[in-house]
């Protein structure tokens, strides 16, 4: 039986991808390149190191790690004056009442996100009393598709894997949950994400029964 749901934050909570998306493009035509939102897409899930690495390649750029080091906190310097500005009104619709459902059925809630901003995004937005467990970029050591964020999620409120739904945007994260032996709900389109138990599109109207009546649906189609 399910008895906690585990939350990825950007893009599943609250969209971010959008300021990363803009102090990354400002970083790279810093450094006199620009980069798409297609390419962007490939950053979702990602650390910041590994983000900074890919968009180097992509602008043909070398550096010593040193500089990469002063790279990726000059963004995320950039970054934090975006989130800062983080309210409310940018949690994603259908989040706040869905987490409330759970709560109510006694579902306990954790966040499992390799951002290292996690806690000032749940700050901003309000929501940081409603986890009980929040594990991000401060505590883990391998980011996704290594499942080490949900597994410390789990493990932090005592259970197993099997436990506990996944809830996930990006493929990376996808493949961490399924990695870890987690249900894994995929949140948006599912040319994505289509190797989790379940998509959704978002949580709008969502009850946790018809989650799990869909995942055992798809588990029955597919054999």
């Amino acid at each position: 039986m399910i008895k906690a749901c585990i939350f990825d934050l950007d893009g599943v909570i609250v969209d971010t991808a959008k300021y990363h998306f803009i102090a990354w493009r400002r970083l790279a035509n810093h450094l006199g390149f620009d980069f798409t939102e297609e390419e962007n897409e490939k950053l979702k899930g990602v650390s910041r190191m590994d983000s900074l690495n890919l968009i180097l390649q992509w602008g043909g750029i070398e550096k010593s790690e040193a500089e990469k080091a002063q790279l990726a906190e000059l963004k995320n310097g950039w970054y934090r004056e975006y989130i800062l500005k983080m309210d409310p009104s940018e949690i994603l619709e259908g989040v706040a009442p869905f987490l409330g459902h759970l709560e109510q059925l006694g579902i306990r809630l954790a966040l499992g996100s390799s951002s290292k901003n996690a806690r000032t995004i749940l700050e901003q937005v309000g929501l940081m009393h409603r986890f009980e467990a929040i594990v991000d970029g401060t505590n883990i050591t391998r980011s996704k598709p290594d499942p080490q964020v949900f597994e410390l999620g789990a493990e932090a409120m005592n259970l197993n894997p099997g436990e506990c739904l996944v809830f996930e945007d990006a493929e990376a994260g996808i493949d961490a949950a399924l990695a870890g032996g987690f249900l894994a709900v995929g949140v948006g389109a599912e040319e994505n994400l289509g190797h989790a138990h379940l998509v959704i599109p978002n949580f709008i109207g969502l009850s946790l029964q018809a989650i799990l009546d869909g995942i055992q649906a798809r588990a029955e189609k597919h054999g």
